[in-house]
């Protein structure tokens, strides 16, 4: 089958075959439709969980998907055959991915049907960025109506999803992005936007939360000073959140929480989403719909920052 992957940690991705997978004990195969990109999908390539999990070579991407029940393996099991399925790719070994034409996936993990009412383009980038951030706002960054929360890297799968959800609720959205996005995070409800190319986001974030935030949602910076510097906008009792693994509580100011964010999966969540999704409460962007042969040119592109929505390829 076609598939994008990488020989080896930091090569560069490309388009290969390889031998279709084969459903284990309580699995399915899943003939992919969708695959939708998400920067955890490049960071893995260089390295994220090296030490940490097994890996397998060649290393095809990619965790997000949606598409149709082929095969159902031995064992019980609750979806049969042509049922729509979409959901999170994420057991061990590393490298059996959903940039591909089929994967399996457990049954019992991150998977759900996807409803009738909603297309698999949309299912598919629903996942990772959903229940990252309707997990963020339940466990993470627990806030009350009328209290202010900064996203950092707003414009991209993640903020799009954390703003509407964080809205919802009645929280005031402060989203800092790279470029022209205020007109769009502005529809999905953010109460102001700093582009950081432009202005200063320590005097902008001062001038609108004179108090301090309450949350700090930082999804871009990369090392544990950059995150320290925007978790200093936030107030004394305050929570300050990474997606990247870089809050260092030692260099957090004293008073503000620091939380490195770890996401479970689950049914449940992916349920809430395509519920949000399916009555018109929630819209996931959708930057590009690609080719699969296009992704490694993609992966490069995310990289470099600056994403606005999602990028889905079709399988």
């Amino acid at each position: 089958m076609r598939a994008v992957a990488v020989a080896a940690f930091r090569a560069e991705p490309e388009l290969v075959h390889v031998p279709k997978p084969e459903p284990g004990e309580g699995e399915i195969l899943v003939k992919v439709e969708f695959a939708a990109l998400n920067p955890y999908d490049w960071q893995v390539m260089d390295g994220l969980l090296e030490g940490l999990a097994p890996h397998v070579f060649p290393l095809v991407m990619g965790v997000d998907f949606a598409g149709r029940v082929d095969v159902v393996g031995p064992g019980e099991h609750r979806f049969v055959v042509g049922d729509r399925v979409y959901g999170q790719v994420s057991r061990p070994p590393v490298g059996a991915g959903t940039y591909a034409e089929y994967v399996t996936v457990p049954q019992d993990s991150g998977l759900a049907e996807v409803p009738d009412t909603l297309d698999l383009r949309t299912a598919a980038v629903l996942p990772t960025s959903g229940m990252t951030a309707a997990q963020i706002l339940v466990s993470g960054a627990v806030l009350l109506p009328g209290e202010s929360m900064l996203v950092v890297g707003a414009a991209g799968g993640v903020g799009s999803v954390l703003t509407q959800l964080a809205t919802a609720r009645e929280v005031r959205v402060i989203a800092a992005v790279r470029g022209d996005e205020r007109k769009r995070m502005t529809a999905l409800g953010a109460a102001a936007t700093i582009d950081t190319t432009e202005e200063s986001l320590e005097s902008r974030v001062r001038e609108v939360c004179p108090q301090g935030l309450d949350a700090l949602v930082d999804l871009v910076s990369s090392t544990p000073q950059d995150f320290a510097a925007h978790a200093r906008l936030v107030r004394t009792g305050g929570t300050a959140l990474t997606t990247r693994s870089v809050a260092d509580p030692a260099l957090v100011p004293p008073g503000v929480e620091a939380v490195n964010f770890g996401l479970k999966a689950s049914t449940a969540l992916l349920d809430q989403l395509a519920a949000a999704a399916t009555r018109g409460d929630l819209s996931v962007p959708v930057d590009a719909e690609l080719p699969l042969e296009m992704a490694p040119r993609a992966l490069a592109r995310n990289r470099a920052g600056g994403a606005r929505g999602k990028t889905v390829f079709a399988v």
